[in-house]
């Protein structure tokens, strides 16, 4: 095969690009049906990028690599949790990756390969493109030639930095959430966009923590086919996303005071209207007593005959209704 074969760029469907590279540089874009025969020259690494391909799509990857064919399964359904498997000469690696899109996080997947001279990422609904990845490592040689272990760090690296934009998106939500809630009290929009939230970031640590778990596997374990100079990498993509886990906990706990802060403005408010409505009340059953009693038309009432009776019983209903409002209203109940 001809290392200065003429670069052509795949046009099938749910192929984004395919090529080899050779001490760091990019040797030729190669068909999927080619791909095999790369791996097997020494020091030749060939990486596919898939965006939801067809099942006879990644037969044909899995043919070309000898990939198990529980790991093509999987990463054809897709929604499948974070997760590394090992299989006898291969490593299939399941990352979750999220966008904003419309105020909301949608969560897509990213499924990786890795194996001696190859790597093949197959993406699956929302993530932002690889090509970015791809031309930031062809810019840099020296470290693509480091190989196949060096492109599924920066695949991981990539996707966990996507992260961060979304966090601060949320943030943003959060804290519009928060100065409401310090101005008034939260409605029904404000509490479904709450709890949407939190529903959102409780998704996103959940795709988080076991990528982490992945990252501490490539850090540290001896079976999983990593140089051991590529694993310091591993652990700082692990440190990014302690970080991310660390944001996610703190703006949950924030939502979470802010609704219950809510849930106090709304009771105080009811408490205050209670006690608005108990003293007036009170002072209403003044009046109402003395109306009630009066009405029970008793004949031998000495008052009826007095020609003051009427206006000494309205003055005292009025000084009795006067003096309770005084005291209520110094009490702060009116």
């Amino acid at each position: 095969m001809d290392e200065r074969a003429t670069a052509t760029k795949p046009t099938e469907a749910g192929v984004v690009a395919a090529a080899v590279y050779h001490g760091g540089l990019k040797i030729a874009d190669i068909e999927i049906d080619e791909a095999g025969e790369w791996t097997k020259r020494e020091g030749y690494v060939v990486w596919i990028g898939l965006y939801e391909p067809s099942q006879e799509l990644l037969e044909r990857v899995g043919e070309q690599f000898a990939l198990h064919h529980l790991a093509i399964e999987d990463a054809f359904k897709a929604h499948q949790f974070p997760k590394l498997e090992e299989y006898e000469d291969s490593v299939f690696i399941v990352a979750r990756t999220a966008q904003m899109v419309e105020g909301r996080i949608a969560f897509g997947e990213t499924h990786i390969f890795i194996g001696a001279g190859y790597v093949v990422s197959v993406r699956h609904g929302a993530s932002s493109s690889y090509a970015h990845v791809r031309e930031r490592c062809e810019a840099r040689a020296e470290r693509l030639s480091e190989g196949e272990d060096f492109i599924v760090y920066a695949i991981l690296d990539f996707i966990v930095d996507n992260y961060f934009p979304v966090l601060d998106a949320i943030n943003d939500q959060v804290e519009d959430i928060e100065d409401h809630v310090l101005a008034t009290t939260m409605g029904k929009p404000e509490i479904e966009q709450l709890y949407s939230l939190r529903r959102d970031l409780l998704h996103l640590r959940n795709a988080v923590t076991p990528l982490s778990d992945v990252c501490r596997r490539l850090e540290r374990s001896d079976v999983v086919a990593i140089d051991r100079e590529m694993r310091p990498h591993f652990r700082d993509v692990r440190d990014h996303l302690r970080r991310v886990q660390e944001r996610i906990d703190t703006m949950r706990e924030t939502l979470a005071f802010a609704f219950e802060s809510s849930l106090m403005n709304a009771q105080i408010q009811q408490t205050d209207i209670s006690r608005r409505l108990a003293a007036w009340a009170a002072i209403l059953a003044v009046p109402t007593a003395i109306a009630g009693i009066y009405g029970m038309n008793f004949r031998h009432m000495p008052e009826l005959d007095w020609k003051y009776g009427y206006y000494v019983v309205l003055g005292v209903t009025v000084s009795i209704c006067g003096y309770l409002y005084f005291r209520l209203r110094r009490a702060g109940w009116l």
